[in-house]
């Protein structure tokens, strides 16, 4: 992982701690949101995870299993587990991919998709509470 710029400066001082910290609460506020209103639906923070990652890539409502690897920062073959268990939970589908049957493209079910949305607008609305500025990086 290649380090911002700003990572080489000096010893933080007092300001810098503060802000950490606080971003760190902030942080752990929201996580803790996530996991209580994702165990509410009865599905885990990580299937929520799977599911925005799924639908997540610009000009596409599908992902490769190694894509949402990256996207959790996870291994492979814990990323095909949890599609297992979110296939078999009725949430998303398998597909071979269109250009090359190795790959296999995941793709929200109709269920996830409600799942997904309900979920995404209360993490939406939770963000906003907390001031937050989030945009979409490439």
């Amino acid at each position: 992982m290649k380090r911002p710029a700003s990572a080489k400066r000096a010893t933080p001082d007092k300001k810098d701690l503060e802000r950490l910290s606080a971003f760190r609460y902030q942080l752990r506020r929201f996580l803790r949101y996530s996991e209580e209103v994702t165990q509410a639906e009865g599905v885990t923070a990580l299937q929520y995870q799977l599911l925005l990652h799924v639908v997540g890539f610009p000009e596409r409502n599908w992902a490769y299993v190694g894509e949402l690897a990256e996207r959790l920062q996870a291994a492979p073959n814990g990323t095909a587990a949890l599609v297992n268990r979110c296939e078999l939970a009725g949430l998303v589908v398998r597909k071979p991919a269109r250009d090359d049957r190795r790959q296999v493209e995941v793709h929200l079910t109709a269920k996830g998709e409600r799942c997904l949305m309900k979920l995404a607008r209360l993490h939406l609305a939770e963000i906003d509470s907390l001031g937050w500025l989030i945009s979409a990086s490439e």
